[in-house]
């Protein structure tokens, strides 16, 4: 792996969605801070032929019930586009969000053990949802554990109707 397998820019494209509050927006933004600052991004090799090298540029959206990924090169030229259907992760970030939230509301007032136990709860879902994400994305990109847990936050915090 080299340096170029990576994202150097995340943007979401929120065409046609309905506006969202300042704090889903400060969560995207996080979000793709957070996955900016670290990952591994590797488009994978077609039979017909090789995958252009990165780095690469991501633009992630949904669109009818799909997550859309729009990757392309340095330069912004697009190289592929592809959607994964929501319907593996419904559950799996459903329950992310709701623990997620159960999670915020403890840190306001419940004793450190509660916090801890609820915290420990939230990543084994995180953890859930980037082991789903990463078996959606085979054949099409690469990433590592740790970029499919910031993928799967940013498509968490891109869920319409949030």
């Amino acid at each position: 792996m080299t340096a170029d397998n990576r994202l150097i820019d995340v943007t979401i494209d929120e065409i046609g969605q309905r506006a969202v509050s300042p704090e889903i927006q400060q969560e995207r933004r996080v979000a793709v801070f957070d996955l900016l600052e670290n990952n591994s991004f590797t488009l994978v090799d077609r039979k017909d032929a090789a995958a252009p090298s990165g780095p690469y540029r991501l633009c992630i959206a949904y669109r009818e019930e799909r997550v859309v990924f729009d990757v392309a090169d340095e330069s912004g030229a697009r190289i592929v586009e592809f959607r994964l259907l929501t319907n593996p992760f419904r559950q799996v970030m459903k329950d992310y969000l709701e623990i997620c939230s159960s999670y915020f509301d403890a840190v306001k007032t419940a004793p450190v053990s509660r916090i801890e136990t609820i915290d420990m709860a939230r990543r084994a879902i995180h953890n859930e949802g980037a082991k789903v994400l990463s078996e959606r994305l085979s054949g099409k990109v690469d990433v590592d554990e740790e970029t499919a847990r910031r993928l799967f936050t940013l498509i968490c915090a891109l869920r319409p109707g949030r």
